[in-house]
């Protein structure tokens, strides 16, 4: 049996209709433009075009129009040709094309902004990172035994990684000074040595005391200063920790491949979905730059639907 194929963002569509302002008037506009001032060749503008007619196509299929696409919008395209399977060099030339259609509706005054002035470069919009679904992670969380030292030290890996969204070099780096049990935060070194504090819940914390009460005793050999240590007394490495995380997601059932940082990409999507505002998730997470955390607003399209439905009186 044929398993039916993912379509192509870039696909041509015969049915499609190319109405609205779009392409009646912006596109048109640039590609005369390219013609006439710029003295395009014949090939390189009928690249531009395809490049541009996809693009529009896929406004329409969002409900966008171009004057009020925003950078995310155009980060979300890019990905989404990437999981379509198109190449690198093919989006480099599709960004080259919508940035120079932006730059020219601009610069002649019929657009006031440029979404796509300094975007990064098509490198990083790769496939997002797999969310997993609450119930998903509840079953993640209660796979480890925590009747056994084992137990109760990867389950509360489980718990503070997913808590707190750290990336995996930062988790197995925690150390017990680096926990304030009281207030219910921790302190972490992340990308550029930049220090930050990540709050973490009762859930979390009940499972660091579990395991420091009666788990870490049975593999603190050398008085090490770290909070996760593995049978041999020392802190626990990023491959031993992706391996257990695998495990344990196998035995809960999930399917598909889990890793540390899908369960990042779940802590910022549910925080998100559950009415986070952006900049709180972005300190949390320890991003630079709020356009990377940006990313992580994919889903929250479904929950703005949901509330509309909910609260509108007309709804």
């Amino acid at each position: 049996m044929k398993l039916p194929m993912r379509k192509s963002p870039r696909a041509n569509d015969p049915e499609k209709k190319e109405s609205g302002p779009y392409f009646l008037t912006w596109l048109p506009m640039f590609l005369d433009y390219l013609a006439v001032e710029k003295g395009l060749a014949k090939n390189s503008l009928s690249a531009y075009q395809t490049d541009l007619r996809h693009f529009g196509h896929w406004l329409g299929d969002q409900k966008r129009e171009l004057d009020a696409v925003q950078r995310i919008d155009i980060v979300r395209y890019f990905q989404a040709l990437r999981s379509a399977g198109i190449s690198a060099r093919s989006v480099a030339r599709a960004l080259a094309a919508i940035r120079g259609m932006f730059r020219f509706l601009v610069a002649e005054r019929h657009l006031k902004h440029d979404p796509t002035e300094n975007l990064e470069n098509p490198k990083l919009w790769t496939t997002l990172p797999k969310s997993m679904q609450p119930e998903e992670v509840d079953a993640l969380l209660r796979a480890p035994d925590r009747t056994t030292p084992e137990g109760l030290r990867d389950g509360a890996m489980l718990e503070l990684l997913y808590a707190t969204g750290l990336r995996v070099s930062e988790l197995i780096h925690v150390k017990i000074d680096d926990l304030v049990m009281d207030a219910g935060f921790l302190r972490t070194i992340g990308k550029g040595s930049k220090e930050r504090i990540v709050p973490f819940g009762d859930s979390a914390r009940d499972a660091i005391i579990v395991y420091v009460e009666r788990g870490r005793p049975r593999f603190d050999k050398h008085a090490d200063p770290y909070l996760f240590l593995s049978s041999r007394g020392r802190p626990m490495s990023r491959q031993a920790f992706w391996m257990k995380i695998t495990k344990y997601a196998r035995q809960a059932g999930i399917a598909g491949h889990i890793s540390p940082h899908v369960l990042r990409h779940s802590f910022a999507t549910h925080l998100l979905e559950n009415g986070a505002d952006l900049r709180s998730v972005q300190m949390m997470l320890g991003h630079s730059d709020i356009s990377t955390t940006q990313i992580y607003t994919h889903v929250s399209r479904a929950r703005l639907q949901k509330m509309y439905d909910q609260f509108h009186p007309r709804a």
